[in-house]
């Protein structure tokens, strides 16, 4: 739970946060979840990603794979370097969106240049960031590294040759806002949930549906239609249950793919595949709230001060990466990707790192599916050279 100390240091910024979702609600009436999560975390004044001091790890709000140890960089760092070999002679770009800290980017840049030498020689870096203050967090972690490293603010932003290399994304897109909605058993069709002001806090309230709202409105907005579910489904689908959609995810999906002209596609997050999209067992969807390594399904509780999260619907963003024209190489756990790997890497010629006591306590971390192996999802998608 946030301790008394942390609500102190933070309440100011808060207080920013939500305040600006009460004004709004207070303007329009009760707003989707989605953009309660998107000011929650992302708002300039008080947003959760916009706080000065946001550490990970045993001091931060919760654990990454990059918190375990550079174990998993490294073998990131051989995956790409195959990747980039596999690529005709020439530039090639490794881009990394939702830096965070910085940290991930020091030490792939670290192995790389350790190992790889070669590769870093025709190699570019380069962070998507929008947020400024992130940014400067970034540089201050990647200290003397910076020159290798160009930041852009947009996809827009990039050179209009695009990326040729690998595009990924470690545990970003869990955190894109996402739309809830709910099952209504008697009326046997779906709702939105919205936010909407209780006391000093917030609460879930239904929001009116559009004229002509169906699975068509919500495939307009960019997620991936309803399925068709059969009857015998939807006649034990508990009343309420719980769905989350990305429209945001989905879109930014896309958009990288269209930018990378050749090479992989890569996001590392928790989340589900297309036949786990609905399950009558998973009653109140995967929205939640991590504040101190303390998990909740609170998430309306105290905007700014905790981070939210959503599983990513890897399905969608799969169908969103074929329709760009990419092609989808492996779906699979993180401990299967990273077995993978290091099953290459031990077949390789190249010394193998020393397997030390440390190494196997981070890979097993990384892999165990009570740890990271099995909630972590790898979707890597390819487009080849035209």
């Amino acid at each position: 739970m946030v301790t008394e100390a942390k609500k102190a240091q933070l309440c100011k910024s808060c207080g920013a946060a939500a305040l600006r979702i009460r004004r709004e609600i207070a303007a329009q009436g009760a707003i989707p979840f989605a953009r309660f999560m998107a000011l929650a975390l992302y708002d300039e004044q008080g947003g959760y990603y916009e706080q000065p001091e946001r550490p990970l790890g045993r001091k931060g709000d919760y654990y990454t794979s990059v918190c375990v140890g550079r174990w998993f960089c490294e073998l990131l760092a051989f995956q790409f370097a195959c990747w980039c070999d596999e690529l005709a002679s020439g530039p090639v770009q490794l881009l990394e969106a939702g830096a965070h800290d910085g940290q991930l980017a020091a030490d792939l840049l670290r192995a790389l240049g350790e190992r790889r030498p070669d590769l870093v020689a025709r190699m570019e870096y380069w962070i998507l960031e929008p947020s400024v203050r992130r940014r400067q967090q970034q540089r201050a972690s990647l200290g003397g590294s910076t020159g290798q490293v160009r930041w852009f603010s947009t996809w827009d932003e990039l050179p209009a040759a695009g990326v040729r290399g690998v595009i990924f994304a470690n545990e970003l897109l869990d955190a894109m806002p996402v739309h809830v909605f709910g099952w209504d058993a008697a009326a046997r069709g779906w709702f939105e949930w919205g936010v909407t002001t209780a006391g000093e806090g917030f609460g879930w309230t239904r929001l009116a549906a559009p004229p002509g709202l169906d699975r068509g409105v919500l495939s307009a907005e960019g997620a991936r239609p309803w399925p068709d579910l059969p009857e015998e489904l939807l006649a034990v689908l508990p009343n309420g249950f719980t769905v989350e959609i990305s429209p945001a995810a989905r879109a930014w999906w896309t958009a990288a793919a269209r930018v990378l002209s050749e090479g992989i596609l890569l996001s590392l997050d928790y989340g589900y595949g297309a036949d786990e999209a609905v399950r009558p067992e998973r009653t109140g969807g995967t929205a939640r709230a991590y504040a101190a390594h303390h998990v909740s399904a609170a998430v309306l509780d105290q905007p700014g001060l905790q981070d939210l999260t959503a599983h990513v619907d890897f399905g969608a963003l799969g169908a969103a990466g074929e329709a760009a024209g990419l092609t989808t190489v492996a779906f699979v756990s993180q401990a299967e990707f990273l077995t993978r790997v290091l099953e290459r890497l031990q077949a390789t010629a190249t010394p193998f790192p020393a397997w030390t006591l440390a190494r196997r306590r981070q890979f097993q971390t990384l892999t165990h599916p009570q740890h990271l192996g099995r909630a972590f999802r790898v979707l890597v998608q390819r487009r080849a050279r035209p």
